[in-house]
């Protein structure tokens, strides 16, 4: 196979690079394995990355190599990508800035996949705009798992549901998931992040021996930890069907709530899922996280 190609996406024209590079070794899975997969499930991902700084996570000799988060557009990139220039995280009253990629449109996405940035973080919210979106990760500390992480979900789903929030449930890809809620985009993250806080840790005192709100790794053995901090303004969360670097792929992967309450019944097995998988259920469900896309309500000051 040729190491260079150009093809045409959209009017666009894309370089492509060693497709036959392995980047999951014990699965065989290819880069352009890992192209294929990102291009089939573009159209339910890009509503989630539009408008959204992209940080990406790339492993240019595959999962079992070094790897670096990289939020900068890298040199070379093609003119038609759309960037934005904002404030480097957690730098001295915003003085630092770079200039973000923000994955727009499908030649954009192939062009990221391309580079190995096989997973693909976003933070709450979109540019120049408030948070849209409320979400906590759920976090299991050995020996719970993902079924644990399943029953804390239903516990966070209706505590939400009290306040008049809705949230929507995916795998992490990893060891747990998250919970996703649209919000109104009214409110900035302090007021976002103050009230997954205070959610986080109501659940926490009515569980203590399940549950922890709090960040220290010696607290988490055993229990799920809510991690209300995602909601942090420079935070960012893997993007819903995006690749994990785990030894085999992985995708952050939308479930229904029956699924989830199976799951943490133990009628189901609770397990991440591929990215066949995922397209699978793509073309019979649609975008179970459509809803994401459309204004939710305010959350309690």
């Amino acid at each position: 196979m040729r190491s260079r190609m150009l093809v045409e996406v959209d009017g666009r024209e894309v370089e492509l690079s060693n497709l036959d590079k392995v980047l999951y070794p014990d699965a065989g899975f290819t880069k352009a394995e890992v192209i294929d997969y990102y291009t089939r499930v573009a159209p339910a991902l890009l509503p989630h990355l539009r408008g959204r700084p992209l940080t990406r996570i790339r492993y240019p000799n595959g999962v079992t190599g070094p790897f670096f988060f990289e939020k900068n557009a890298p040199p070379g990139k093609p003119g038609w990508v759309h960037t934005e220039t904002l404030p480097v995280p957690n730098s001295t009253h915003g003085r630092e800035k770079i200039d973000f990629v923000v994955v727009d449109d499908l030649p954009t996405l192939v062009w990221v996949a391309n580079i190995a940035s096989l997973e693909l973080h976003t933070p709450q919210w979109r540019v120049g705009a408030d948070p849209d979106l409320l979400v906590v990760d759920l976090d299991p500390g050995a020996p719970a798992a993902l079924r644990e992480c399943c029953a804390v979900a239903v516990l966070m789903r209706d505590r939400l549901a009290a306040d008049g929030i809705e949230c929507y449930p995916k795998t992490s890809g990893k060891k747990g998931m998250q919970l996703c809620c649209p919000v109104a985009g009214t409110q900035n993250a302090e007021i976002i992040s103050g009230y997954a806080k205070r959610v986080a840790e109501e659940l926490a005192r009515a569980v203590p021996g399940g549950i922890t709100a709090k960040m220290a790794k010696q607290l988490r053995p055993g229990k799920v930890f809510i991690d209300w901090s995602q909601n942090n303004a420079f935070k960012t969360t893997v993007a819903p069907y995006s690749l994990r670097a785990q030894p085999t792929p992985t995708a952050s992967a939308p479930l229904t709530w029956h699924e989830v309450e199976s799951m943490a019944c133990g009628d189901a097995e609770a397990r991440q899922l591929s990215p066949s998988e995922v397209l699978t259920r793509l073309d019979a469900d649609g975008d179970l996280l459509a809803a994401l896309l459309e204004p939710g309500p305010e959350v309690p000051a």
